[in-house]
C-alpha cells in the first residue's frame, strides 16, 4: 500500500493552514491589559480575624473537671475584617469581609482592582480583624509614585507590621 502523491499535497496544505490560524490567532487580535498610560493597584490579602476569648472567672474554673480549666474560652467563630482604602483622599472601598467555612472559622479575603493613570497618589488603606472593637487596629498611609503599565499590590503580612505596599 503506497501513499499516493496528492493524499501527502493535500496534508500538507492542510496542516499549513492549519498552523497559520494557530499562528495569526497566537497574536492577534492584541490583548492590552491596561491602557499604556495607566498602572494598577490591587487590594489582595487574606488574613484570619480575632476570636473574641473570655477569661473565665475562678468559679467557673472549679465547676470544670481539672483536665478542662483553661483559664480562656474561646468560640470556633472568628470575626469579620472591616477594610477601608482611599485613593487620593476619595474613598474607593469599604467592606467588611466575612471569614469562610460553615463555623465561620476560616479565613477572609479580599481581592480589589484600581486602575489609576500614572503619576504620584495619596494611598491610604485601614483593617481591622475585630469588628466589635472601635477604630482600625492596621493602617498604612504612603504616597506612591506609579509607572505606566506598573502594578502595585496592597497585601497584609502580620510579620511584616501589618499592611504593606509591593
Amino acid at each position: 500500500m503506497s501513499i499516493k502523491p496528492a493524499a501527502i499535497a493535500g496534508q500538507v496544505v492542510l496542516y499549513g493552514a492549519f498552523a497559520a490560524f494557530i499562528g495569526f490567532f497566537a497574536t492577534n487580535p492584541r490583548y492590552q491589559h491596561i491602557p499604556p498610560d495607566h498602572s494598577l493597584v490591587k487590594l489582595s490579602l487574606a488574613h484570619f480575624g480575632d476570636r473574641e476569648c473570655r477569661k473565665r472567672t475562678p468559679e467557673e474554673l472549679q465547676k470544670l473537671p481539672p483536665n478542662m480549666r483553661a483559664p480562656l474560652e474561646c468560640p470556633r467563630e472568628r470575626s469579620a475584617l472591616s477594610i477601608e482604602m482611599d485613593i487620593d483622599g476619595k474613598s474607593v472601598y469599604k467592606g467588611i469581609i466575612q471569614p469562610t467555612g460553615l463555623s465561620k472559622d476560616g479565613i477572609s479575603t479580599v481581592y480589589r482592582r484600581f486602575e489609576l493613570p500614572a503619576g504620584e497618589h495619596q494611598l491610604a488603606v485601614r483593617m481591622s480583624d475585630n469588628v466589635r472593637e472601635p477604630g482600625f487596629k492596621y493602617v498604612k498611609e504612603d504616597k506612591v509614585t506609579l509607572k505606566p503599565a506598573q502594578v502595585l499590590v496592597i497585601d497584609f503580612n502580620p510579620d511584616k507590621g501589618g499592611l504593606f505596599f509591593q
